[in-house]
């Protein structure tokens, strides 16, 4: 099992100074102490995950401060950009970062979003995977045909050559039909738990996997990794406490999240009527859910039951969701403890290969 920092929740609205001092810090930690990768998102006009519009600026920034950790965008809205944009501006950080560089895409999910490319809205998944197919052609070196202001077509290839000919790629994929897609190119897999059950997701792996074989792909190579909020600790029920109030604090500015927690347990809610009462009420019962086989939130014992659990559904990689925290102290406080799951992990695959 791998392990990577993923990096969604900062607020956008404050404007106090170093405000992206978690993000720098946790990744220096993670580059220095054998973490695959660190994940950054786009989000546009909203204050959850606000601090995010760009990860290639991100990645930018952060590939100036590490040396082994793989850059990933977790993702990027690929419908909202022209792919020679992608292009360029990814092997400008490939360069930077000496070759670490892998994208995670997505067809994009806020209507909001999509005032920067209102015509892709409506074929946003058929765009998606056109477009990437276009980013891989640059990637590779190849011309491709694109439309200048008069419709008329022209060959362009872009600048700079990246370090990596081939770029990895990894798909965004809740849905069944999404995990065969990217099988059918060879991605890997980033998913998610908040809303489904581990074994709808482990069928759906299967599917993937099927779908790589199908293809021409090793079915083995293709790597899913899972995000999971992550706060590791000493003793379960002081983690538990420790982290209440941030995740409260969390689901209270996600409130999409929170009313999809709702439904998903067969509660009918309307936010707009609910007391404040209502509110703490739902906020301890999405808490206690969540708890309960669908975060890496608890004691290292704790958390390796989960990973045992997921990794038997066949995920790879456990993508560590650690700003929905907004404490610093407590945040990096915590990374020792990640890092010591880790090893014991690394420690029982060891002792299987026996």
């Amino acid at each position: 099992m791998d392990f990577s920092l993923f990096y969604f929740s900062g607020d956008g609205l404050t404007t106090q100074a170093n405000k992206y001092n978690l993000l720098i810090e946790s990744a220096k930690y993670a580059d220095k102490n054998g973490f695959s990768a660190v994940w950054t998102p786009e989000r546009h006009f909203h204050s959850f995950g606000g601090l995010y519009p760009n990860p290639s600026l991100t990645s930018t920034a952060l590939a100036m401060i590490t040396k082994r950790i793989q850059l990933r965008s977790g993702s990027l809205v690929m419908p909202l950009h022209n792919p020679a944009r992608v292009a360029e501006e990814w092997s400008v950080v490939d360069n930077l970062s000496n070759g670490r560089v892998a994208l995670g895409f997505a067809s994009g999910w806020t209507v909001d979003d999509f005032v920067l490319s209102g015509e892709s809205h409506a074929n946003r998944r058929e765009a998606m995977w056109r477009g990437i197919q276009t980013v891989q052609q640059l990637w590779e070196g190849e011309q491709v045909e694109l439309k200048d202001v008069t419709g008329k077509l022209f060959k362009v290839k872009t600048f700079p050559r990246p370090i990596q000919h081939k770029l990895p790629i990894w798909i965004v994929c809740k849905s069944n039909a999404t995990f065969v897609e990217a099988g059918k190119i060879g991605a890997n897999i980033l998913t998610y738990l908040l809303e489904g059950t581990l074994e709808e997701v482990a069928l759906q792996i299967s599917l993937y996997r099927q779908s790589l074989a199908k293809h021409g792909h090793d079915p083995q190579a293709g790597k899913v990794a899972m995000m999971l909020h992550t706060f590791v600790g000493e003793d379960y029920n002081m983690v538990k406490e420790e982290v209440r109030e941030p995740f409260y604090n969390y689901l209270k500015v996600h409130i999409d999240l929170l009313e999809n927690l709702a439904k998903n347990a067969g509660l009918q809610i309307n936010l707009e009527k609910f007391t404040e009462a209502d509110i703490n009420s739902l906020l301890r019962f999405a808490y206690e859910g969540l708890l309960k086989g669908k975060t890496l939130i608890g004691s290292k014992e704790s958390c390796m039951q989960m990973i045992k659990q997921i990794q038997q559904a066949g995920v790879d990689e456990v993508a560590c969701l650690i700003d929905f925290n907004p404490n610093f102290d407590s945040v990096m406080a915590s990374l020792p403890h990640l890092k010591e799951l880790k090893h014991m992990c690394n420690q029982e695959k060891m002792a299987s290969l026996r």
